[in-house]
């Protein structure tokens, strides 16, 4: 147990975990808003930002691992954990992994909601093309990205510069396709924690904040899948934003997601609906088709090896 006067270091410390092709970076609006209750947290994932780039697996429950490890050696006993699009799907399987570690959780555009993503990202899953593309590209993209990916995200020239550098270095270009090819493929998501929800005892109160006009991971996801899935989560819509609300309309997200983690304001305990049996149990044309792209999906990665 914690005493009252350690509770905002480790009873309730939010981490906050990037995105694919990210860093701590992304939440350099956020975080000092946060930090004026809390002791923030911003770790780069491995492959990202000025972390290693081991020779590693890169899937999900790979990050789970890693994060867990990384709260345990801050000795934190409980977390808040704030994702944003890949880094949600981080801290999704981290809360299959470790429900009892979590207090809160808010989920920002988060990845592992639903089948569909970009062409972009389908296209960066292929076995064969995408590792030898992708050294030479990983710069570039970046650039490119940052500079049209938004309709009201304008990065700061010296971030664009840092960002570009970060991926561009050795290792980056391994640990992206390996990501990407860890969940995605060339028909779209293929790892679904929200699946498993239902495997969690209990689940923390869950904040899940989206803009409308994301063009990455759609909206629909939040307002389709999710809500159906989960009673009791709070889910905002961001109308002006796209996939980045935490730097679109960075002071209304600090606020908010300030207020959600407020260790003085109860919040609800979300539950998950039960699936219907037609998602139980797909049909054997469903269970074909699923089959069918497992099967493409090991070939091309037995012709990439």
């Amino acid at each position: 147990m914690c005493h009252e006067g350690e509770r905002a270091w480790r009873c309730s410390a939010p981490i906050l975990l990037h995105g694919l092709g990210d860093s701590h970076r992304t939440w350099r609006r956020t975080a000092p808003r946060l930090a004026r209750n809390f002791r923030v947290i911003l770790p780069d994932l491995p492959g990202h930002g000025l972390s290693g780039r081991p020779d590693a697996p890169y899937t999900l429950e790979w990050y789970a691992q890693v994060v867990t490890g990384f709260i345990d050696a801050l000795d934190l006993d409980r977390t808040h954990v704030v994702g944003h699009s890949f880094g949600g799907g981080v801290a999704q399987w981290l809360l299959l992994r470790a429900p009892s570690r979590i207090d809160r959780m808010v989920l920002v555009a988060p990845g592992g909601l639903s089948r569909e993503v970009s062409l972009g990202l389908r296209l960066a899953s292929f076995p064969i093309i995408a590792p030898v593309l992708a050294p030479h590209l990983m710069g570039v993209g970046t650039r490119v990205m940052l500079r049209t990916g938004s309709e009201l995200l304008r990065a700061e020239d010296d971030e664009i510069d840092r960002s570009a550098w970060l991926n561009a270095a050795p290792g980056s270009a391994r640990a992206f396709c390996r990501t990407v090819s860890g969940c995605i493929d060339m028909f779209g998501q293929t790892v679904q924690a929200w699946d498993h929800l239902h495997d969690v005892p209990q689940l923390p109160p869950m904040k899940v904040v989206w803009g409308a006009r994301d063009r990455i991971v759609p909206f629909r996801h939040a307002v389709g899948a999710a809500a159906s899935r989960i009673e009791g989560a709070a889910f905002v819509q961001y109308d002006r934003s796209g996939h980045f609300p935490h730097l679109e309309e960075s002071a209304r997200f600090g606020e908010e997601v300030a207020l959600f983690l407020d260790p003085s304001i109860a919040q609800p305990r979300p539950r998950v609906r039960p699936l219907p049996v037609l998602v139980r149990r797909p049909g054997p044309w469903r269970r074909l088709v699923v089959a069918m792209r497992r099967a493409v999906r090991a070939r091309l990665r037995a012709l990439a090896a």
